[in-house]
């Protein structure tokens, strides 16, 4: 009862900071979203040439050393890695070009039901299907190998990642591309974001707060233990979009969003089936690294290259809708992340091996 009450609470919380960084300045139905913040750091940075989304987010960073500093203090910091580091940096790539055609990770996602944006729900149904289809894969036998354990040092690198990119905001903001329209441009004050990312990442990681999770354990094992925590995202969120005007029911005219309900829906079966095979959504991959597992460092880096590489080469969605670089890239990801899949899932690959299935067929 205790545990359950505490994720309701993480999720409570993570709802009422994303309504105080939009009050602060954050784009509507975006105080938190983490795929948004990759793409938006990644233009801050320097690594794409979108204008309009360019900003080192310190949401980003707060969540990365709150999530370190309470995983050091519980005893749940331990470096780790070698579990397929490359196949997690293909899958975290494609998670964030399905993201980016949604606009949003699976965060965002339910923030945008708390406001109102009924495109929202069409990227809900998808993003239950690809962990659907992951879920098979996980009966069947899915897994991306075991990891070793390596030099504390080496856990160390991704929390100092964070501190370096703050510096790098605080110290020496002319190195940095800042956005002055658009979304990049639309942000709260420094300290503030960085606070409420801070409360974010301690309250993650102490829950284990996953919309990945939740969903999949859900269908698995009908346990509604983690997913109790982003209903209560969206509860809080939704109240908080009423008491400040947030909050606009239906299809149009919804903020850095858009109606094609059939790529709203294939974007997020592609994050949705990435990030289950993941083990965790984007928010869960940032604890994940936080606590030491350095795959899953490579899986945000993966992340970071997939943004850029979306806004480089046109493939992610505006509010004008999906572009046809995107769902070309939203298809080859399907598929790609399918194979994935299949190669890793150990009944399967038997089959193939022994000529009971064809790949080909």
């Amino acid at each position: 009862m205790g545990d359950q009450r505490n994720i309701i609470l993480a999720g409570g919380l993570v709802g009422l900071l994303s309504v105080i960084l939009v009050h602060f300045g954050n784009p509507a139905n975006m105080g938190i979203c983490i795929v948004c913040f990759i793409r938006d750091t990644a233009g801050g940075l320097g690594l794409h040439r979108a204008s309009a989304v360019q900003y080192i987010r310190p949401e980003l960073i707060g969540i990365a050393l709150g999530a370190w500093l309470m995983a050091l203090g519980s005893g749940d910091f331990k470096a780790r890695g070698g579990s397929s580091p490359f196949t997690r940096f293909i899958l975290g790539f494609f998670v964030v070009i399905g993201a980016l055609m949604f606009l949003g990770c699976p965060l965002r996602m339910v923030l945008r039901m708390a406001g109102g944006d009924l495109t929202a729900i069409l990227g809900l149904v998808g993003f239950a299907v690809g962990i659907s289809i992951g879920v098979v894969f996980l009966n069947k036998g899915f897994t991306l190998r075991r990891t070793y354990s390596l030099n504390k040092a080496e856990g160390f690198l991704f929390p100092a990642m964070q501190v370096a990119f703050l510096l790098l905001l605080v110290i020496a903001p002319v190195l940095v591309y800042f956005s002055t329209s658009g979304p990049g441009s639309m942000h709260a004050p420094i300290a503030i974001s960085l606070i409420a990312g801070l409360l974010v990442g301690v309250a993650a990681q102490r829950t284990r707060l996953c919309m990945v999770g939740g969903i999949r354990d859900l269908i698995m094992f009908r346990d509604a233990h983690l997913i109790s925590g982003f209903l209560a995202i969206l509860v809080v969120a939704f109240v908080g979009a009423l008491l400040t005007g947030n909050f606009n029911l239906g299809f149009e005219g919804q903020p850095v969003a858009h109606n094609d309900g059939l790529w709203n829906f294939l974007g997020m079966v592609l994050a949705g089936l990435g990030s289950v095979l993941l083990g965790g959504c984007p928010l869960r991959q940032i604890i994940l690294a936080a606590e030491g597992n350095i795959d899953s460092a490579v899986t945000l880096i993966g992340m970071l290259v997939g943004a850029a590489f979306a806004h480089n080469f046109g493939l992610a969605s505006s509010g004008a809708g999906p572009t046809t670089n995107g769902q070309v890239a939203v298809i080859i990801g399907l598929v790609a992340v399918l194979v994935i899949g299949i190669v890793n899932t150990s009944t399967i690959s038997e089959a193939v091996m022994k000529g009971d299935v064809k790949l080909d067929a």
